[in-house]
């Protein structure tokens, strides 16, 4: 065979490498017998980030758009700033409530004395003061009906969801309901959220637009 005969079959052998691996589709994880447990999530190899676990089945989180994102910002830097020493607050990690749910609140506030050590990857309810969702189009009715609902039957007393209004977040505050168990809606804040607990917050909402201006010298 020829010196461009072989380059020829080499660059064939090559193209269709790249087709072949073009074409590979993510290979979903098969459930053990009798489902997934809240322990298996951090054992499952190659899960997407932000993974949770809701009875015994698994959620993916589409692309964040850029209001979660500053209403994250904005919420959690406000919280952060006026946390009592005694508090911890955390994002983006996950609660583990009981054998089949783990879900993971966009923010909470824990106790410090419930952190233990950089490897630590759930909290438990009963170490939560307050737990953040950010309603995304994808998640409704996750949100806003069966996470709030079992957060208030693990017992944890405060919860706050967030939802879009035009460009601007709206935060929908609940504390629990200790005849119920279930949580009653404490109010509803436009332009500026202040509440006394879990700890006195003030966050002014509509600065979640404001730009930073230039450097100063």
């Amino acid at each position: 065979m020829s010196a461009a005969a072989e380059g020829h079959r080499d660059e064939q052998d090559d193209r269709e490498d790249r087709e072949e691996s073009a074409g590979e589709q993510y290979v979903f994880p098969v459930p053990p017998r009798g489902g997934w447990t809240a322990d298996d999530l951090d054992r499952i190899k190659g899960l997407p980030p932000h993974t949770e676990l809701i009875d015994g089945g698994l959620f993916f989180v589409s692309p964040q758009t850029l209001f979660h994102m500053a209403a994250l910002r904005l919420l959690e830097n406000a919280l952060a700033q006026q946390v009592p020493e005694h508090l911890y607050v955390v994002r983006e990690m996950t609660t583990k409530l009981g054998e089949r749910d783990r879900p993971e609140p966009d923010l909470m506030v824990v106790r410090e004395s419930a952190l233990t050590g950089p490897e630590q990857t759930w909290y438990a309810p009963e170490d939560i003061l307050l737990a953040v969702e950010i309603v995304s189009e994808e998640s409704v009715q996750r949100d806003r009906e069966l996470k709030p609902r079992k957060y208030a039957a693990a017992g944890i007393r405060h919860f706050w969801r967030v939802e879009k209004n035009g460009d601007a977040p709206v935060v929908y505050v609940y504390e629990l309901d200790p005849a119920t168990g279930t949580y009653a809606v404490t109010g509803i804040h436009h332009s500026r959220l202040k509440a006394e607990v879990p700890y006195p917050i003030d966050v002014d909402l509509t600065s979640m637009d404001r730009r930073r201006g230039p450097a100063q010298d």
